[in-house]
């Protein structure tokens, strides 16, 4: 069935996730629902020095919400405060650089920042697809490092900074290649089999979408939501993907458009409306299985998955001193 779940998610991505496809979805949008002002909200986001990220970072920006930009590469992140900074004309942009895929500088980050700082709303943006197997420093894999333990780690050391908040929200970017995937426990790491870089990130993103369903059961306080931007023209997509990118690039969607849902779930008031813990693609929540498709698992592999997570999580946990750079 996998060849027939290939198939059916391109179809199905041709006509919905291109450049195309927004501008159909948009013509339904309410322009009302981002005419907000976030002043005194702080926002969080993840890979925020490019692409999606960046271009969230620039409308919540420019609604007057207090910016905090997580990113690796400190060169790279300074000039997009520069940039956010400059065209927004807010100066509530602060940066921190953090290896997301990096579970010990995580939890130091996120203890240091509890300390400093109130947090609204957590956008889990960075991703990575890493196309040959490699593994980080602590010897892990490196996909699964950055989308799947990253994402698990620093929200859940966010978790309670969040609930000190009302209308407090994390909003997770996952992508449309997850309805390829059944979730699998079994190999986490991606050791056992011949590595597809590309599956391997439609799994860690069906994984985003599972860990959503089950904070959104045990955080009631909180409200989570994941989402597919689409097809992008981000920079990730062309050096992850470059044959995809070739193909389509008179297709894709930019930047902004791929951030728009994002935008929205973080600050509209009509987002908070609609329940915790659903998959959201053009402002509307759709199915996370596509039908036919096989990729539903037991309850029993969703809660192995926060088991396994946290098992992981705190192995890395240290009360060691020192903290990531913040500035």
């Amino acid at each position: 069935m996998s060849w027939y779940r290939n198939v059916v998610w391109f179809v199905k991505g041709l006509r919905e996730y291109t450049r195309s496809g927004y501008e159909t979805a948009s013509k339904h949008f309410d322009p009302a629902d981002l005419e907000v002002d976030v002043a005194g909200r702080s926002f969080l986001i993840t890979g925020s020095n490019s692409g999606i990220g960046k271009a969230a970072a620039k409308e919540i920006a420019r609604r007057g919400g207090t910016v905090h930009l997580v990113c690796r590469n400190k060169e790279r992140a300074e000039d997009a405060k520069g940039e956010i900074v400059t065209e927004t004309g807010n100066q509530n942009i602060f940066l921190h650089i953090v290896d997301i895929s990096n579970p010990k500088e995580i939890w130091k980050f996120a203890e240091k920042f509890k300390n400093e700082h109130k947090l609204n709303v957590l956008i889990n943006n960075a991703g990575c697809m890493v196309n040959n197997r490699e593994l980080t420093e602590d010897g892990l894999e490196k996909n699964f490092a950055t989308n799947t333990l990253g994402t698990y780690v620093l929200t859940t050391a966010l978790l309670p900074l969040l609930e000190k908040e009302a209308d407090a929200r994390v909003v997770t970017v996952s992508s449309g290649g997850m309805l390829v995937q059944k979730l699998n426990i079994s190999d986490l790491q991606s050791g056992s089999e011949t590595f597809d870089g590309t599956m391997v990130y439609a799994q860690n993103k069906r994984q985003q979408v599972v860990l959503t369903e089950q904070w959104a059961k045990t955080h009631r306080s909180i409200h989570f939501s994941v989402m597919h931007p689409g097809w992008a023209d981000t920079p990730a997509v062309r050096s992850s993907m470059p044959d995809f990118y070739q193909k389509m690039k008179n297709s894709l969607r930019t930047e902004a458009q791929g951030a728009d849902t994002v935008v929205w779930l973080a600050v509209s008031s009509e987002a908070a409306k609609l329940p915790s813990g659903l998959f959201f693609q053009d402002r509307q929540p759709v199915p996370t299985h596509l039908p036919l498709a096989r990729t539903h698992s037991p309850p029993g592999d969703e809660e192995k998955l926060m088991e396994v997570l946290e098992e992981f999580s705190q192995k890395f946990k240290s009360t060691s001193p020192g903290s990531p750079q913040c500035h």
